[in-house]
């Protein structure tokens, strides 16, 4: 970004914070467009962009810092004085039109161009999916081709939340998912109560890795990410049962958890997940490819409507696009004599 298209403007206005997680009513809020501030007559680019952060300037240059974080002494951007927006997605230019419930979602979009282009650019330019997953990806049957995906290296790494390590476990130590039969589709007898064995096993063993390690989970998501060193995240909520010893109960430490991930991730991919989507969503600068796929064209819409301009959206069933995703991959690896095996 060529700094000199700027015009030399005044200096932010920095105030002091004179409380922890408390900052004057004047703070400037930030979006997930890339921000420059103009601080001691020059441009600095701002670090960990993200939307509904607070800008804070120190030695070390400028970083967005959510209200949560903020410390007593903390020289933080009031106003709008000194400030320039970039929105990447708009060629480039200068842009302070961020806003919400501004996107349209179609159900028509071509997905299997999307699927195509997405699969080149992971496989010829090498970039890597950090998946944010709800537990439809078992229940639909695309977990066998995450599983692929995850095993031969496509995949940075996962985040989502305690039902889809608990239903893909299930599945692959009793054969259902929230007890029915992944082979037939009917219920099982006394199925319903699968998802707590599965937990109970888990606990005997104190984690996922461990279990795995006593071989006695040989397969699935999890199993893959424990093998291949795909790092995770299971996010806790209100809902869980168990939860999974691996599960972060604390809602604030598995948002840090998840930001850390997304502020590396290269492609994000959302399966299934309004709530983990939209907060993946927030926590993404604006510039980084987002792709959202869920068979409700409610879910994609209220992605971009929440400020995630840069999301694209297919309304599809999950398990269908990772089916297509891998199938596509393959016949890219085919030109190579190489294939993912199945």
């Amino acid at each position: 970004m060529a700094l000199s298209k700027f015009n030399i403007d005044k200096n932010v206005l920095l105030k002091k914070a004179t409380m922890d997680k408390h900052v004057p009513d004047d703070f400037y809020s930030t979006t997930n467009y890339t921000t420059f501030i103009y601080h001691n007559h020059q441009w600095i680019k701002v670090k960990n962009q993200r939307m509904d952060a607070l800008i804070v300037v120190d030695e070390n240059g400028a970083v967005c810092k959510k209200l949560r974080d903020i410390k007593r002494g903390d020289m933080v951007v009031c106003g709008d004085t000194g400030i320039k927006v970039i929105n990447e997605n708009n060629d480039g230019k200068e842009d302070n039109s961020f806003s919400f419930m501004n996107n349209y979602v179609s159900s028509e979009r071509r997905n299997d161009m999307i699927i195509k282009e997405l699969a080149q650019d992971i496989f010829y330019n090498n970039k890597k999916l950090t998946l944010v997953a709800g537990p439809v990806v078992v229940h639909t049957g695309g977990d066998q081709y995450l599983s692929q995906l995850i095993r031969h290296n496509y995949v940075a790494c996962l985040l989502t939340g305690n039902a889809l390590a608990v239903h893909d476990i299930e599945k692959n130590l009793y054969g259902t998912s929230l007890g029915v039969c992944a082979k037939t589709g009917k219920v099982t007898h006394n199925g319903y109560r699968n998802h707590m064995r599965a937990i109970n096993q888990v606990m005997k063993y104190g984690s996922i890795k461990k279990t795995v390690e006593a071989k006695v989970l040989n397969s699935g998501i999890m199993y893959e990410c424990i093998k291949n060193n795909v790092p995770f995240v299971l996010a806790g909520s209100l809902r869980d049962d168990g939860p999974l010893p691996d599960t972060i109960t604390d809602i604030i430490q598995a948002q840090d958890a998840y930001s850390e991930h997304l502020q590396k991730a290269e492609i994000v991919l959302v399966l299934g997940t309004m709530l983990h989507g939209i907060a993946s969503g927030n926590m993404l600068p604006a510039k980084t490819k987002m792709i959202c796929v869920d068979i409700n064209a409610a879910v994609v819409t209220k992605l971009s409507d929440r400020g995630s301009s840069q999301a694209i959206g297919l309304v599809t069933d999950v398990g269908l696009f990772l089916n297509l995703l891998v199938t596509e991959i393959n016949r890219l690896e085919n030109k190579l004599g190489t294939r993912i095996a199945t």
